[in-house]
């Protein structure tokens, strides 16, 4: 809701009271701009509303709370009824053109606002295993988690962004493993390569890597030492080759917590999370194993925490990593996962809620599927490694900016088809071009116009495409508020598509600089560089750039 659309709704709350002298009536007024922008620039349905409960017909409703609004509401031309029982108002001139000063005086922190009241909030995404390339159902998460961090913090969270490590557990020995086997391969020896490890060429140029700084004093030496320092010098490899492809693609992160953080100390940690449990007589022994009564938090069935050999299930050291998420000062965790993780959601909340964490301390945004397609057909090798597509070469074969924004505007629970084909183009066919020469366009006129001076009014500003312009600009800070506090970075990629839209019409059909009359010039040069300044902003949110020229 935009500045306007909350003091209209102050005025009906105010109006309705005075009327109905009840609170109950006031909550939850809704103030939306009508699909046909002739009829009306904002509407309210708040008489409809009222109508079961006071048992009145909705026109005699919006009759009377009309009558009060007429004496408070300022900035408004006219309120007008229409049935069913919709009150519609057109505002002034200047209501709507105000905002192009306010617009151009916040600059870049234009569509910053305080949704989030200064919750603080840890939010894990990506946390691939350090076992090879990031692919694309990487990149799309690593899209998301990052752009709902940057709408987090223009909306007022205290957002710490974190990646969980897995380096422990079956996956590193089998990286420790293979390794060793492309190692002695290497050197024309034989090693066994695991069915279940990993075979990618990576593995390959790590271990070449190995013996050419090492030489082959790993051959004879001891398995225990060897198998140590192949996985460590494996992980250290990997991760940072993932840190470098995700900085290539704009995501950075205030943490990185390792796994086998959790281990170290003689598992004080996990053997600290376990204590607590026990004091909470949530833990019971069967078979041999130790259990944590996770039906007793709405789970389908109990969770196995320590196994009968004395080893710790993977889902203890998860808990122990978000209980220490708690200890670091973020009472609000959001973690986006896999779409085959969907049983994780209802154990691991059960899990907090056994030690103490209300539900919903813990939100869980599960990723679907994504297809990379290129002329219709589902393309799932990459042609450079024979491998799945990676991050890396999606983005060195469409940009950064175009794999950031398609990432960004599917929701996330959908699944995907990346059109290869589709975005490579460079027309309007093409979102994130569409989008780009918008803001490109906008600084065109600008640098050409060359002179600009904010108004003190800009009340020649009337022409209908005008009005649906500064009603979007008026939007911008409640659309990233609401985007922020949904995680859903698809909700400004249909902004900008929706602004884009209006700037490339009005462009088309009305002359911006124009000579021959230099004040109405100058007041659209106004809004061109509110729209500009909107348009790199809401950009940015996304981590897309915007372009001076194309």
């Amino acid at each position: 809701m935009s500045d306007i659309q909350n003091e209209l709704r102050n005025y009906i709350k105010e109006a309705t009271l005075n009327v109905y002298k009840n609170e109950d009536f006031v909550k939850d007024i809704v103030v939306e701009i009508p699909r046909d922008p002739t009829i009306a620039d904002y509407s309210t349905n708040v008489a409809m509303r009222l109508a079961k409960p006071l048992k009145s017909n909705p026109m005699m409703i919006a009759e009377k709370i009309v009558d009060e609004l007429k004496k408070i509401a300022k900035g408004v031309d006219k309120i007008e009824i229409a049935k069913p029982g919709f009150i519609n108002f057109k505002m002034s001139k200047t209501a709507l053109a105000d905002s192009i000063n306010m617009i151009i005086d916040a600059g870049d922190k234009f569509g910053e606002n305080n949704v989030g009241g200064g919750e603080k909030v840890n939010v894990e995404y990506v946390s691939a295993n350090p076992t090879g390339d990031l692919h694309v159902g990487h990149a799309r998460a690593a899209a998301w988690g990052d752009c709902i961090t940057r709408l987090m913090k223009a909306s007022g969270y205290k957002c710490l962004r974190e990646y969980y490590i897995n380096d422990a557990g079956r996956q590193i020995e089998m990286l420790g493993e293979s390794l060793t086997s492309r190692y002695f391969e290497y050197y024309g020896k034989e090693y066994p390569l695991p069915t279940d490890g990993y075979h990618a060429q990576d593995i390959k140029d790590i271990a070449k890597m190995i013996a050419e700084k090492d030489g082959d004093k790993w051959l004879t030496a001891d398995p225990k030492e060897r198998i140590t320092y192949f996985k460590d010098t494996g992980v250290d490899l990997e991760l940072k080759k993932i840190e470098d492809d995700l900085k290539m693609f704009r995501v950075e992160f205030d943490s990185w917590i390792h796994e086998r953080f959790f281990y170290e100390n003689d598992d004080a940690r996990i053997k600290a999370c376990l204590d607590q449990m026990r004091k909470l007589n949530v833990l019971y022994e069967q078979d041999g194993a130790l259990w944590l009564r996770t039906t007793d938090y709405g789970d389908d069935k109990d969770r196995v925490l320590v196994k009968k050999d004395g080893t710790f299930t993977y889902f203890l050291p998860d808990i122990a990593n978000n209980m220490y998420k708690f200890e670091r000062g973020c009472p609000k965790l959001i973690i986006l996962l896999g779409a085959d993780h969907h049983g994780y959601v209802a154990r691991m909340n059960a899990a907090l809620a056994a030690l103490g964490h209300p539900f919903g301390s813990l939100v869980i945004d599960l990723e679907q599927m994504v297809r990379i397609i290129e002329d219709g057909k589902e393309v799932k090798m990459s042609k450079r490694t024979g491998n799945g597509v990676s991050l890396r070469e999606l983005c060195e074969d469409v940009g950064v900016d175009a794999a950031r924004y398609i990432f960004a505007s599917r929701e996330l629970g959908a699944h995907m088809d990346f059109d290869l084909t589709l975005v490579r183009k460079k027309t309007s066919d093409n979102p994130v071009y569409y989008a780009q020469y918008a803001y490109a366009r906008a600084h065109r006129i600008l640098i050409e116009a060359k002179s600009f001076e904010k108004a003190a009014k800009y009340d020649l500003l009337t022409d209908p495409k005008e009005v649906d312009i500064l009603k979007t600009l008026n939007e911008f800070p409640n659309i990233v508020g609401d985007a922020a506090k949904t995680r859903a970075p698809n909700k400004i990629c249909n902004y900008i598509q929706k602004l884009a839209s209006y700037f490339h019409s009005y462009y088309g059909t009305c002359k911006i600089n124009d000579p021959s009359n230099k004040e109405l010039s100058n007041e659209r040069l106004g809004l061109v560089e509110a729209t500009s300044i909107t348009l790199k902003n809401a950009l940015n949110l996304i981590g897309v750039s915007a372009p001076d020229k194309m």
